[in-house]
Formats: structure tokens, sequence, C-alpha cells
């Protein structure tokens, strides 16, 4: 993997590499964007060309450091991942024992914090200490979807790099050309927001999207019991509610969109607005069952009678 292969987010590759070549590097780093667009991937890279041992090239690809970094074997190298659905105290003062010993391989030692969010507020204050007063070798990325859950100390004390979600075609080409999907479905995109582990999520959902798409684009001839029964195939999985919703909204918008008449069209933007207040009411915690079966009462009486 090379910044060059990494797709989207060009001008943070430049800035990156301008970093690494400058030898500037900070002792502590934001990464901040969508899930699933790349910033693992990108601190990956970043921190291969920190601990690459060759002057004139940096990553070079053919030092020890960069060859262990392939694997990421490199003693000097560190990940951290939630424990469960956070990061511990217990995690963050292991890594500041650690980093008090002086790199193996390189001249740096660079520690990755993935879903940095996670870190409990304890685990937080553990690592400012750190961020305070680093040791000179030290680089710490931390790697977040939602840089606001951070402590103003720690992002006052990290350089924050915004990544971009990825548009159409620079998802269309990962999903394709990368990792072999094929005949994806447009309105996938409409609802992945750019982040390809939704898109994943997505199309591995794609069979029951279409019958979404079969049951909301004929909701003016079908009957009443059978736009409620429809419920069992829709929601399968509870979890995924929320993307079923938005894409029978993405749905929805193609049939405002190919109706003339404006009564026609009317209908079916108050069939969204039933739609986005279903949302709003399973985000308060509102009964499921109930919340979804009256959804799609109003949703096939709007498109019939309205």
């Amino acid at each position: 993997m090379s910044f060059s292969e990494i797709i989207g987010n060009d001008k943070n590759k430049e800035a990156l590499k301008n970093v690494i070549e400058n030898g500037n590097i900070s002792h502590g780093y934001i990464f901040t964007g969508n899930e699933s667009i790349g910033k693992y991937k990108f601190a990956i890279e970043f921190a291969k060309g920190i601990l690459c041992k060759d002057e004139s090239k940096k990553p070079c690809n053919k030092c020890k450091a960069c060859i262990e970094m392939d694997n990421l074997n490199n003693p000097d190298f560190f990940i951290i991942e939630p424990d469960e659905n956070s990061i511990k105290i217990e995690q963050i003062r292991d890594i500041n024992k650690k980093i008090l010993e002086k790199p193996i391989v390189s001249t740096k030692k660079v520690y990755i914090i993935n879903d940095g969010e996670l870190m409990t507020r304890e685990a937080q204050n553990s690592l400012l200490k750190t961020l305070e007063e680093p040791p000179e070798y030290v680089v710490i990325i931390l790697i977040s979807s939602n840089d606001n859950m951070f402590l103003n100390t720690i992002k006052s004390r990290c350089v924050k790099i915004k990544f971009d979600k990825l548009n159409d075609n620079e998802l269309k080409s990962i999903l394709e050309d990368k990792l072999g999907y094929t005949n994806i479905s447009e309105n996938i995109f409409g609802i992945a927001d750019g982040s390809v582990g939704k898109a994943i999520r997505l199309i591995d959902k794609e069979p029951i999207y279409k019958e979404v798409e079969k049951i909301f684009s004929n909701l003016e001839i079908i009957n009443k019991i059978d736009a409620i029964n429809c419920k069992d195939v829709m929601f399968k999985q509870k979890e995924d509610v929320l993307d079923t919703l938005e894409y029978i909204n993405i749905v929805l918008f193609k049939l405002v969109n190919e109706k003339i008449d404006d009564n026609e069209k009317k209908k079916y933007i108050r069939a969204i607005e039933i739609i986005e207040n279903t949302k709003e009411r399973l985000n308060r915690n509102s009964n499921f069952d109930m919340t979804i079966d009256r959804m799609l009462l109003l949703v096939w009486e709007e498109i019939r009678n309205g």
C-alpha cells in the first residue's frame, strides 16, 4: 500500500507526504471524518513514512522498517483498538509505559489509536499526560469518526486533519476495482454517504432492498394488509432499520421526480415526511413494532388516498 494506491482525499495525501519529506512531524494528530473513508489506511501509510530509515525517499519500501511495516510487524509501531465498546484507561496506561522505551529500529515510535472517540474520559485524561510532555521520538495518531468526543485539551495538542467522504465515483472504484463488487444499485450510493463499510453492509442486504423498492413502487395497487405485512420482509434486522428507512426515502424521491401531476408529487413528499417522523420516533426509543406498523399504514393511506 502507498498513498498513490489510496483512493480519495488527494489534498491530505499531499499534506502528509510534505510533512514526511520535510521532517516537520508533530507529536499528535487527529484523523477525523466519516467511517470507512480511508482514515486508517492513511494513518498506516503515514506511520510507514515516519518510520522509514531512508533519508532520501520516505517511504522507500526497501529498508527494514518499511518491510516490517508491510506486515505491521515493526517493533516501533503500535495499534490500539477498542476493548469491546470502549478504550479503557488500562490500555492507555500500558501505552504510557511503553512510550518511555526508546525506538528499536527507527528514530521514531508511532501509536495509532483507532476509534479514538471511544476512549473513556479517564483514558483521555491519562493520554493527555503524555501529549503534554511527549518524548521527542513519539507520534500519536487518533483516528475518529467524531472528534467532538475528545477533550478540548487533547484537541488543542493535536494537529487535526479532516477527511472528506468519498464521492460516488471514488466509492464505486473501490467497490468494483479493489473489492470485486459488480452491478451495484445506484440507490446504494445514495445512502452509503461515501463510506466503504456502509456500502458493503448495504450491498449485502441488496436482495431485501430490491423487495423494499418493489413494495414502495407499487403502493398505489397493493391492499392495506399486504402493505403492513411487508414489515416482516423489510425489517428482519432491527439494528439496520435506519438504513432501510433511508433507502425507502430514496425510492420515494425517485417517484416524486417521475410524477408529472403536482398532486401526485405532493403525496409522495408527504410520505417522505412520514418516514422522517418515523426515524425521529425510533431515535426516541418508541416501540419498534407499533412505530413501523403506524408508518406503513400512514404511507399506504397517503399514497392511496392523499
